[in-house]
């Protein structure tokens, strides 16, 4: 690797280690063909290394950024990788979607957002977060329906899905990731409107002010889970319907969840009786 090059990669992978085991939701589950699942690994396992590049607190702002770039122009074919783990993920992305027809922006969109948590740890408005969440999270759910060959009629109700989704691992995950990576995705104005701050998520558990304001967020993800309810019927590959709806189900679930436990005193998770729920509401589905 060149002078250039080093200064672009830097000197080591930043990548966490974390796999599809570490995620709430399906990855590239059973339900997805044989033939498909490679190319959902190698999508998943970018967007992982995407993720723990912008959270790293290894690199700066500047070099977060450089590197998501050149993750990027690797993607597109612009520029060549080097051989370690977390350059060759882009390697196998960049292959996968040329060889499915699978439009590049449901990878280069990840990256937008990424780009964007290297330098922006606070949100205003709802507004602000649903277009963190049109590049953060919403790609995943067209990836994968392109690569099912889906009407894109479907992509409304999987955005709704994954939107959802994505407020969802914000809720769960909001005292660490301010502890850890100083980042709120809460609306300020609606911490302010219900008498707390931001600091308050440092506190051992959760004070009345802000479960108002979990509350609040989770009226709006029962909302888009509605609408993400109609994406399973509109799929036409049965496997992926039946992947859809065990996400929806799983969805709902965790925002009943979220409802009633405490995200500031410990990670709320979907239980095993969850999953099963998820699946046998899911096969109703197939009928």
């Amino acid at each position: 690797m060149n002078t250039d090059e080093q200064a672009v990669w830097g000197s080591g992978d930043v990548s966490s280690g974390k796999d599809a085991g570490d995620e709430n939701f399906p990855v590239g589950s059973l339900l997805i063909s044989r033939r498909l699942r490679p190319h959902v690994h190698a999508y998943y396992d970018f967007a992982r290394v995407i993720d723990d590049i912008v959270d790293t607190d290894r690199l700066d702002p500047q070099a977060k950024i450089a590197r998501l770039d050149a993750m990027e122009d690797v993607v597109l074919g612009r520029r060549t990788a080097p051989d370690r783990r977390d350059a060759q993920a882009a390697v196998r992305v960049g292959d996968t979607l040329a060889r499915t027809g699978v439009s590049t922006s449901t990878a280069t969109d990840l990256i937008v957002a990424f780009r964007q948590d290297a330098v922006k740890n606070r949100y205003d408005t709802w507004e602000e977060l649903e277009e963190y969440c049109r590049y953060s999270a919403n790609p995943v759910g067209r990836f994968l329906l392109e690569l099912h060959g889906e009407d894109p009629k479907t992509f409304g109700a999987s955005d709704a899905l994954c939107t959802a989704l994505q407020v969802l691992n914000h809720l769960q995950d909001c005292a660490d990731d301010l502890r850890n990576l100083d980042r709120c995705y809460l609306p300020r104005p609606w911490l302010e409107r219900e008498g707390v701050t931001i600091d308050d998520l440092r506190r051992p558990y959760a004070v009345p002010g802000l479960r108002r304001v979990f509350a609040a967020l989770l009226d709006r993800v029962d909302e888009l889970n509605r609408h993400a309810a109609l994406l399973p019927r509109m799929i036409r590959d049965r496997r992926m319907r039946m992947e859809a709806a065990v996400i929806v189900g799983l969805s709902k679930r965790l925002a009943a969840r979220l409802r009633v436990e405490d995200p500031v005193a410990g990670r709320v998770k979907l239980s095993r009786a969850d999953v099963m729920g998820a699946v046998a509401g899911a096969m109703r589905t197939l009928v």
